[in-house]
């Protein structure tokens, strides 16, 4: 029934539109003449033709397959396919891209005639050859909106071949896919609806053309609704003529009149066109010549399909087969199954008439002007350098993640359940279903937040591990290996979404061709339901950035299914914030990036540290994120990305900073705020008249550090006193006075490290040692962590709240920088915390999980100027939404004016470089920076090997992240090679744009 709904539909709306289209025959243009060069092209083909004996024009009529992968002897039969029988033309199958070229330049060297040469390569050479690259299929390009990209992606394709010296790609597929069941097209098809097909079709035969490759329009008269695959059978399409025309013909005549090059004929029973039953309309003449050449118009090269399928193979003896194609009207009879005896009849044939010189001439002329026009009259030799990097160039990367993200299809959205929120309050966990991996989509979903990988054998116990989120992600992966497998749901993963749907707000994202969703007999419990086609590497990472708001949707559905029409797609906004890239995505050499590459593997080989993070962002894209080496130098752990660091001083800019731009914000400071307003008890100190512009610009007189853990541990030994440690928490007391009446109680609580709390109310001498500290004789700029120390205590006393909850609550876990925080040991196992010092001067212990900083440590791990950990992703976040002048994730966390005020140097008179809180670039030769970049860029380094510096004007978010104090912090290799700024240079270089 809805077949026949379907069918009335198409034949209302579409006869009305094909006979619009539907131009004369004598109107249409001959895409095979050179329009520039008509008389040299017209002169080759005669004098060509002119020279050939019988045999040779024969001959040009057929293309045998070769594979590359076959060994010697097959390779010596197609030497004598074209030395004897004189074959026009070649279609390379499977093989790789070294070895065919090496036979490609063999056989056109033997061939006295120069060949023809095709490939199937719908989605790119990866479709036949190993070590190519493999583009988004038919099905998922037919999800873009913008068919500028399908365009590109044709053009992309279109290099490959021409690099690899092919004249024709068999593609795009034009059939029009109406039938779930159709077990040969399906993914191969651009979608159901003629007028989408039509167009994504034209902008891909765009983009070959422009690459100056051919295009074929294939399955002639069309084979998307059908049940049968012609490879093993004759499927049967019993529509009538009306409906043919109106659906599966409607794409044809657009593209013929763009210029398309070339049409394969099917094997296909279609009785209403060919007039009689069980005949393949490839050897009907009313299908090629009376419909496709006469009334359509088509001038250019027509192909049988396969002639050794089934649908066809089957039907009669070989030679005649291929007689009967040629009768049929086509020019080119493809991989005929016996060679010699199919030319034999064709001599035969010819000398009895059955063939004419003039139905001959008219052939093989078309296909002689078709190799002059694509240039394969001039022989040039496959150039086999670089041959495998030519055709897995960054910028297909490029262009295939930009066609996923625009792809990705949300279907549904009920309350504006997507995009997920990058709060951390909110618990997500993920449930990986199907026969394929997810780990690429779990690991892009954990950019944005701390999600749970529910890992569970049993439906009870899955539902038992998902007690407490608020929401869950299910990802179903099938095969991405081709698009011909079969993605029907297991009954398991159809029980498992509904029950898992049934009791909580969940996700379903569909790693798989869209049909697979008809599998499931409700979907009105799912919260949202998205689309990826493929479960690639860049549909797995477009996917999960969707979920996020990271990119926008903009996909929609290119066939009807059983819940949701064609052209169903739902939109989201963008919310700025961090994604991957490519490099050359947003204008940056891939080549230049792996001097990167170089410089940190020259830092670890030369021991400047055990291990490192280096990411890079531009544009707001994420383009080079790696993690190098080890957690120490016993090589026993290697570094991950999502590894936790102690970022040092880092932590003035990305903790304490924040805070402060954020008082600034909301009025309680200005750049006069003096130490003495802010902190009442320094009021008639040196420090009270202190501007927190100077305080932070490093211009204040402060002494640049005091090694408090000094007085705490005994001057020959450097062991800690129990005056001021004890090995576990512990509460003493002691009687004073000469009664001995008073009792004083101790807390020694603060933990410095493992087995060791300082007392309580050293706390209280360590700002009193600041504020009793002598100033320096002139001011001067000198960096200290002093005034660091102060804002803590004002922060902290103002919000009677801690700077660790504070910095999280209200930065770090609302924008998803989740591994971003001070006392890393309280939230993440060791394994993810990477250690700092083998310490032998004040803790004696290996420091790993508690902060490196000495005085950071006696404050209990949470420092103004030292203390937070975190990985090199978060940091990145954090620059960013500084770089975006205070905004990420769609939310404004500081005022741009606060943001310009503070990244402004105001003593740069004085030779003070810095700005309010950040570093800046160096006045003169020295500093911190490579010297290329920008005078409004800023960051800041750590002593424990880190460094983080954002460029407004080259959008570019740079972070180093080591532990070169490991195991000891008198390694300074990493600051005298001046390793960090190097890479800083070296990405510099690499922008090409």
């Amino acid at each position: 029934m809805n077949r026949i709904l379907l069918f009335i539909c198409f034949s209302f709306y579409f006869s009305w539109t094909y006979a619009q289209d539907n131009t004369p025959a004598d109107f249409t243009p001959d895409p095979l003449l050179a329009s520039e060069d008509l008389q040299g092209q017209e002169h080759w083909v005669d004098s060509v033709y002119a020279r050939m004996s019988l045999d040779q024009k024969l001959g040009q009529l057929l293309m045998i397959d070769a594979f590359s992968q076959e060994g010697p002897e097959k390779r010596e039969k197609l030497e004598t396919l074209i030395k004897n029988y004189h074959v026009g033309g070649v279609i390379f199958s499977k093989g790789g891209p070294l070895r065919q070229a090496h036979w490609l330049n063999h056989f056109q060297e033997i061939s006295q005639i120069p060949l023809l040469v095709a490939m199937d390569a719908e989605w790119g050479l990866a479709m036949r050859l190993d070590s190519t690259y493999a583009f988004p299929w038919n099905m998922t390009l037919g999800a873009i909106k913008n068919t500028e990209l399908i365009q590109k992606t044709g053009q992309h394709i279109g290099e490959h071949l021409k690099r690899m010296g092919v004249h024709i790609n068999f593609a795009p597929v034009v059939d029009l896919n109406t039938n779930p069941a159709n077990p040969i097209i399906g993914n191969r098809a651009f979608g159901s609806d003629p007028k989408q097909v039509t167009e994504s079709a034209q902008a891909f035969m765009r983009g070959m053309m422009s690459a100056g490759v051919m295009a074929n329009a294939k399955h002639f008269p069309g084979h998307g609704d059908t049940d049968k695959d012609s490879h093993k059978t004759l499927p049967t399409v019993a529509f009538s003529r009306d409906r043919i025309k109106s659906v599966e013909l409607y794409p044809y005549s657009p593209l013929i009149r763009s210029g398309l090059g070339s049409v394969m004929v099917a094997h296909l029973n279609v009785p209403k066109l060919t007039g009689k039953r069980g005949w393949p309309t490839s050897l009907s003449k009313p299908v090629v010549t009376d419909l496709l050449q006469t009334e359509m118009g088509f001038k250019g090269l027509v192909f049988t399909d396969a002639l050794n399928m089934k649908g066809v193979a089957d039907f009669k003896n070989p030679a005649d087969i291929a007689l009967g194609a040629l009768d049929a009207g086509n020019d080119v009879l493809l991989i005929p199954e016996d060679v010699p005896t199919t030319i034999e009849r064709l001599v035969w044939a010819y000398n009895h008439q059955k063939l004419t010189e003039q139905r001959l001439s008219h052939s093989v002329k078309k296909i002689l002007r078709a190799k002059y026009l694509l240039g394969a009259h001039v022989f040039k030799p496959i150039n086999r350098e670089n041959l495998v990097q030519d055709l897995n160039r960054p910028e297909d990367n490029a262009l295939h993640l930009t066609l996923m993200e625009s792809a990705v299809t949300l279907l549904e959205n009920k309350k504006q359940f997507l995009p997920l929120t990058i709060n951390q309050e909110e618990k997500v966990a993920y449930v990986g279903l199907g026969e394929d991996s997810g780990a690429v989509f779990f690991d892009q979903l954990r950019q944005y937040k701390n999600i749970t990988n529910i890992k569970a054998t049993t439906l009870d116990e899955c539902l038992n591990q998902l007690k407490g989120f608020d929401r869950v992600i299910i990802g179903v992966h099938m095969s991405n290996e081709n698009p011909w497998k079969s993605h029907k749901l297991s009954n398991q993963v159809k029980v498992w979404v509904h029950e898992i749907a049934r009791a909580h707000k969940t996700l379903l994202t569909l790693f798989a061709k869209p049909y697979a969703l008809n599998d499931l007999d409700a979907v009105s419990n799912l919260e949202a339901v998205i689309l990826a086609y493929q479960n690639s590497f860049f549909g797995q990472k477009a996917a999960a950035e969707l979920i996020f708001g990271a990119i926008k949707a903009q996909g929609h559905l290119p066939v009807d299914l059983r819940h949701w029409p064609q052209g169903s797609g739902l939109s989201t906004s963008e919310r700025p914030m961090l994604k991957y890239g490519i490099p050359e995505g947003v204008g940056v050499s891939s080549d230049g990036l792996k001097v990167v590459d170089s410089l940190v593997d020259l830092g670890l080989a030369q021991g400047m540290f055990p291990g490192a993070q280096v990411l890079i962002a531009r544009k707001g894209r994420i383009i080079y994120h790696r993690a190098a080496g080890y957690h120490t130098y016993d090589s026993l752990q290697g570094v991950k990305t999502t590894d936790r660091y102690d970022l040092a001083s880092l932590t003035k800019i990305l903790a304490t900073l924040p805070l402060v731009m954020k008082q600034f914000d909301q009025g309680d400071l200005t750049m006069e705020t003096t130490v003495g307003s802010m902190l009442p008890e320094f009021k008639e100190s040196n420090k009270d008249s202190i501007t927190l512009l100077r305080m932070l610009s490093h211009y204040a007189g402060f002494q640049a550090w005091i090694p408090y853990y000094r007085a705490t541990v005994d001057s020959v030994t450097a062991m800690p006193l129990s005056k001021y440690y004890r090995t576990t928490p512990t509460i003493i007391e002691e009687t004073l006075g000469l009664n001995n009446d008073s009792i004083v109680r101790y807390a020694f609580d603060v933990p410095v490290a493992n087995d060791l709390y300082m007392r309580r109310d050293y706390r209280d001498s360590i700002i009193a040692q600041i504020k009793e500290s002598e100033g320096l004789p002139k001011v001067i700029y000198k960096y200290s962590d002093l005034p660091f120390y102060l804002l803590k205590k004002y922060i902290e006393q103002k919000s009677n709240r801690s700077l660790d909850t504070l910095a999280y609550d209200q930065f770090y876990g609302p924008m998803g920088a989740w591994s971003m925080d001070f006392k890393p040991k309280s939230k993440a196992v060791l394994q993810d915390i990477v250690p700092s010092e083998q310490d032998d001067y004040f803790r004696h212990q290996t420091i790993h999980g508690d902060v490196h900083d000495p005085g950071a440590a006696m404050l209990g791990g949470v420092g103004g100027h030292a203390g937070l950990f975190a990985n090199a992703l978060d940091v990145a976040k954090m620059m960013q939404m500084y770089l975006w002048k205070g905004s990420y994730g769609g939310q404004q966390w500081i005022s741009a004016e606060t943001i310009d005020r503070f990244n402004t140097c105001y003593f740069c008179t004085e030779e003070v470089r810095r700005g309010v809180g950040f570093d800046k670039p160096q006045l003169e030769e020295e500093g911190p920076t490579c010297g290329c970049v920008s005078m409004t860029s800023f960051g800041h380094s750590g002593f424990t090997g880190t460094f983080a510096w954002a460029d407004p004007e080259a959008e570019v978010v740079y972070v180093f992240l080591s532990n070169r104090t490991y195991p000891t912090a008198e390694n300074r290799a990493l600051i005298s090679s001046n390793l960090r700024t190097e890479i800083q240079a070296a990405l510099y270089e690499a922008i090409i744009d």
